[in-house]
């Protein structure tokens, strides 16, 4: 009898159960959305005084994107993108520049300082990736670009997470199409992992580990999609059904070291991506998280979660995961899909 496979990470310390003889087809995790509308959205246009001032608006005048930022008794109107601080942050900027680690009683303690903001992704309710305006998701790119930016120059930020959540099971409260940014006092665990792990190969072999990651997959039963910049695959040791990874592929520690033809390959790569994803899955709630790092020896990347299954006691409580669908059945069906939706909008 054929057993289950226990697979690594490829740097993490993190094992995943393949379980091949559970073994799910595409249409087994179709569920039906609740894509009900509220009247009352805060990000949808005209309601623009539901929100705090946007820390940055693109507006189009004469045929140019034009940046500001609102004022406290004024919004602006009639904008492609805006980004505005959380209602209710995780992590606030400080009065100083300094975040101290103190103790209480025996136990360690510092203020949670940094930024919390939403990235509102269009004017259009559901313009989501996975039907959203290549030239749309340009104006997001160079959006996360800017906010990056400003966040970086802080010194008390140790860390910046760039992510999205699609759907109520994923954490949507609100299904305007919208990202968040987060930015933390401290280096995360996985990140700090991820980071420390590509050091050692840099040093030892002198060479990026995610580089030799994109050889390897460019030539495994795992790769979906690429174009001219990007490489798309599903990980060796996926955690979720139908999980799939986006790299550069040339090697650049953050998003702010694009090309203006990468940020347009890479706006395409998200396109056909989620696009195939909601094609092949009824649109599914997920997760997508950007790692980056300013680091010569770090690679950054996309990793997107579709939120198919429930992690259970076995996994809340060991950290080991158990995936029923096989990256290879995975890449298998997203390559298909992907390449209707590609052929469908002519890329």
């Amino acid at each position: 009898m054929w057993t289950n496979e226990l697979r690594k990470d490829y740097l993490l310390d993190r094992w995943v159960v393949i379980a091949t003889q559970r073994k799910r087809r595409p249409t087994d995790f179709i569920r039906v959305r609740d894509v009900t509308k509220s009247s009352s959205c805060p990000f949808c246009p005209g309601n623009e005084h539901m929100t705090p001032p946007a820390t940055l608006v693109y507006l189009q005048q004469d045929g140019k994107i034009v940046k500001e930022e609102d004022s406290e008794s004024s919004r602006h109107k009639d904008w492609l993108i805006r980004c505005v601080s959380n209602l209710y942050p995780a992590f606030s900027p400080p009065n100083t520049d300094k975040s101290e680690t103190t103790e209480k009683g025996h136990f360690e303690l510092m203020k949670s300082i940094g930024f919390h903001e939403v990235i509102i992704e269009s004017p259009r309710h559901e313009e989501h990736p996975g039907v959203a305006r290549v030239s749309q998701l340009l104006h997001l790119i160079h959006a996360y670009q800017d906010r990056l930016k400003v966040i970086y120059s802080k010194d008390y930020v140790k860390y910046v997470s760039l992510f999205r959540n699609h759907g109520q099971i994923a954490g949507a409260s609100l299904s305007h199409a919208h990202s968040q940014i987060i930015a933390t006092p401290i280096i995360p665990h996985i990140a700090k992992e991820e980071l420390e792990r590509s050091k050692i190969f840099w040093d030892a072999h002198e060479k990026c580990v995610f580089c030799d990651i994109i050889e390897n997959e460019s030539k495994s039963p795992r790769l979906i999609w690429d174009n001219e910049g990007f490489i798309v695959f599903a990980p060796w040791a996926s955690v979720h059904p139908y999980e799939f990874w986006i790299f550069p592929k040339r090697h650049q520690s953050n998003i702010l070291d694009m090309t203006e033809n990468e940020v347009e390959e890479m706006a395409k790569a998200m396109r056909v991506c989620f696009g195939g994803l909601k094609t092949l899955i009824n649109d599914p709630s997920y997760n997508f998280g950007i790692h980056l790092m300013p680091s010569e020896h770090y690679h950054w990347h996309i990793e997107v979660y579709p939120r198919l299954t429930i992690w259970a006691g076995f996994e809340k409580s060991t950290g080991i995961f158990i995936n029923i669908v096989t990256p290879e059945d995975a890449a298998s069906s997203l390559r298909e899909a992907i390449h209707e939706e590609e052929l469908e909008i002519r890329l």
